[in-house]
């Protein structure tokens, strides 16, 4: 991710400072608010305080957005609880619900150092010989998300316990009916195949709901994962579609990757190698991955046509790039055949 240095829209400078100073230990004004470029969805700012201290802020963005969607404090409450098992992840610092402060509710959390994997670019910066046990950890802590025993966390009333697709085909269904800016009737399609096929489910676990090295920080010193990230989508269901979701971005057996996932640079795990790290380190039956990965593929085309609708209604804090609109309407396109793909591959 990259920093854009002068723009604060979604930031009330003055109020939002106020409020650090006054509820962030360590927070000393001025602050500068630094809009981290890179995000599709909420909004999250560098906060760099005047003694050099720096933090992270999130917010929804801007304008209208669906209902349960964007919600600051359940995004804290989850980072707050996660924070109590081995899975690393910022540490939470603060939440104000108050309207008034900055339009909408925020929270924030302790800035963590490292480096985003987001492309095949940013993998030069994780040596050759680190990749592999990077991939291992990544896989590793994934494991461990799901083994996390959600009541002792307190995250047991998260959300229902049981039909976790079911509810994901119904949640988003809603969402691409709410979202859509053209018909595409792969996504209809997919969806009635998703709801024929349905899996049994694998207990309950966290599931993160967008969990992939884009979306974690990694020390790339040590190869390890230092701290995972976006937890907006997280709810409580089946531990595979973590797994399924990752068979989105992760290198395929052609040699290609999406353009933002590290793991078409030499070096890193296949993906049926991460898919059997998984199956041993939990005991789960992983023979039907390619379903979770036709679910994944799909549920990803819908948000990325509801990112492309919020691009096209000046929501996301930055004037609307036409290259950038483009790649989120091909984008969709493209996920739901892989979706539809990934279902034909099914016995």
């Amino acid at each position: 991710m990259a920093l854009r240095s002068t723009f604060v829209q979604g930031i009330d400078h003055d109020r939002v400072s106020a409020w650090l100073v006054a509820n962030i230990d360590g927070a000393v004004a001025p602050f500068r608010f630094d809009l981290i470029v890179g995000g599709r969805s909420n909004l999250t700012f560098l906060v760099s305080g005047a003694d050099g201290c720096r933090f992270v802020l999130r917010r929804p963005p801007i304008g209208q957005v669906l209902a349960t969607a964007h919600d600051m404090a359940r995004e804290h409450r989850i980072i707050s609880a996660v924070g109590r098992t081995n899975v690393p992840v910022p540490r939470s610092l603060g939440l104000c619900i108050d309207d008034t402060v900055n339009d909408a509710p925020f929270y924030v959390m302790e800035h963590v150092d490292g480096v985003v994997l987001d492309s095949p670019e940013r993998a030069e910066q994780l040596p050759l010989g680190l990749r592999r046990q990077t991939s291992e950890h990544l896989i590793d802590v994934l494991a461990d998300l799901h083994d996390a025993d959600v009541d002792e966390i307190g995250l047991g009333d998260l959300a229902r316990r049981e039909g976790y697709i079911e509810r994901q085909i119904k949640r988003w269904s809603t969402q691409w009916a709410n979202s859509k800016t053209r018909e595409l009737p792969a996504i209809d399609e997919v969806a009635s195949r998703l709801a024929v096929k349905l899996p049994r489910q694998q207990g309950v676990s966290i599931a993160h709901g967008d969990y992939r090295f884009g979306n974690c920080i990694t020390d790339v010193e040590q190869g390890r994962v230092a701290a995972v990230l976006d937890w907006e989508l997280c709810t409580l269901g089946d531990p595979l579609a973590d797994l399924g979701y990752l068979g989105v971005y992760w290198v395929g057996a052609d040699g290609e990757g999406r353009h933002n996932d590290p793991t078409s640079a030499p070096g890193f795990l296949s993906y049926a190698e991460i898919v059997d790290r998984y199956a041993t380190r939990t005991g789960r039956d992983v023979s039907q991955v390619d379903y979770y990965v036709a679910f994944s593929s799909w549920r990803l085309a819908v948000i990325s046509e509801g990112v492309y609708a919020r691009y096209l209604r000046g929501a996301m804090g930055t004037q609307a790039d036409p290259e950038v609109l483009e790649m989120f309407r091909v984008g969709t396109e493209d996920l739901a055949a892989k979706a539809l793909e990934a279902m034909r591959r099914l016995r």
